[in-house]
């Protein structure tokens, strides 16, 4: 049977504009035009197509995860629910990451906003270690370390190097450091306040999107952990990680930004299966050189003299597992340590760019 549009879009609860905007992009086509007024006919059978994209529109999934998911659902149904499962994980799984900021801003709004503080300056005391592994010809990957600020960027593309530096240098110009990668340059200015901290960290993002800008079919993965007095602020997008180290035991601040991390969160896979994924670098979000820049995820935590702070890039957390890096990382002074991580990415074959920074909280 043939509908018209107005027809179909009463039996399928789109309207007509999202109908004609479906057609555009290719994620639902009538099934006829006509040549000379251009009014569109849909068949009946395309009405479960049709409802699936409204459902999946309206727990806001993006438009092109919706046609990948229809797609799917053609092929294999089973796929289809999973992957809709996986990106509702994520989902969660930001809104949890969102829900943690939320409380702390409160707190600090409930103090009369003033989340200053008072006393001995701190810094980030460490180092950085850049490797390009012993399978790749290219070094991607980049890295930034001052007393208040430490980034970690891996690249991807033709122009992956260059996406990585420039993200690198944008957050470092941006948050008030020096632009330096891999080479700590003299102390600057830090926020005092967490709120300030994330400001900074959100508008650095926005700089890092813009460098990369243009470098089409190529983008970084970007990882940030600003010092603001004794909380650290990390604003986070791709696979590369923050962690935080504190009386042996090893912490992961951030969430990987990937398929397979999200059917993790979705209860489709395991830790093991995960690991041994082939398509367990797939990202669902990146700074991409010829896509819009997505928001990062941004998290605040407090911290205490002698922690210590780990940001690294998939070449050390794809290879190395965390308990082998918790005794690692915990190994003596954060040179001493990060020449241990690079020997752990070694013995396991070092397949890919490695960056690292390690930092201790240090009063100065």
């Amino acid at each position: 049977m043939e509908l018209t549009i107005g027809d179909f879009a009463r039996a399928t609860g789109l309207s007509a504009k999202a109908l004609r905007r479906y057609d555009d992009l290719g994620l639902l086509r009538p099934d006829r035009v006509d040549p000379y007024s251009g009014y569109r006919y849909y068949a009946d059978a395309q009405t479960d197509r049709a409802r699936l994209i409204a459902w999946l529109r309206r727990i806001g999934m993006p438009l092109a995860d919706v046609g990948r998911v229809c797609a799917l659902h053609e092929r294999d149904p089973g796929e289809a629910a999973r992957a809709i499962r996986a990106y509702w994980a994520s989902v969660e799984a930001e809104t949890a990451a969102r829900r943690g900021l939320a409380a702390s801003l409160a707190e600090r709004v409930e103090g009369n906003g003033n989340d200053m503080t008072d006393g001995p300056s701190y810094v980030l005391a460490g180092t950085a270690l850049l490797d390009r592994g012993l399978v790749r010809e290219l070094q991607q990957d980049a890295v930034h370390l001052a007393p208040r600020l430490l980034v970690v960027a891996d690249g991807y593309g033709p122009e992956g190097e260059r996406a990585a530096r420039a993200a690198v240098e944008a957050v470092a110009a941006v948050a008030g450091e020096a632009a330096a990668v891999a080479t700590p340059p003299g102390r600057g200015p830090s926020p005092r306040r967490a709120g300030d901290g994330l400001n900074a960290l959100e508008e650095a993002f926005r700089a890092a999107g813009a460098a990369v800008a243009g470098l089409d079919g190529s983008g970084t993965t970007l990882t940030a952990a600003l010092l603001a007095g004794t909380r650290l602020v990390v604003a986070h997008v791709g696979d590369a990680r923050a962690h935080l180290l504190r009386d042996g035991r090893l912490r992961q601040l951030t969430r990987d930004d990937t398929v397979v991390q999200a059917l993790v969160d979705a209860g489709e896979l395991g830790p093991r299966e995960a690991a041994a994924r082939p398509d367990r670098a797939l990202l669902l979000k990146a700074l991409d050189g010829g896509g819009a820049v997505p928001e990062p995820s941004l998290t605040v935590h407090e911290l205490s003299p002698g922690d210590r702070v780990l940001l690294c890039t998939d070449g050390l957390s794809a290879v190395v597992p965390p308990t082998e890096t918790a005794p690692a990382l915990a190994a003596g002074t954060p040179e001493e340590a990060a020449e241990a991580l690079l020997a752990l990415a070694r013995a396991q074959g070092a397949p890919d760019n490695l960056a690292l920074a390690v930092g201790d909280l240090t009063v100065t």
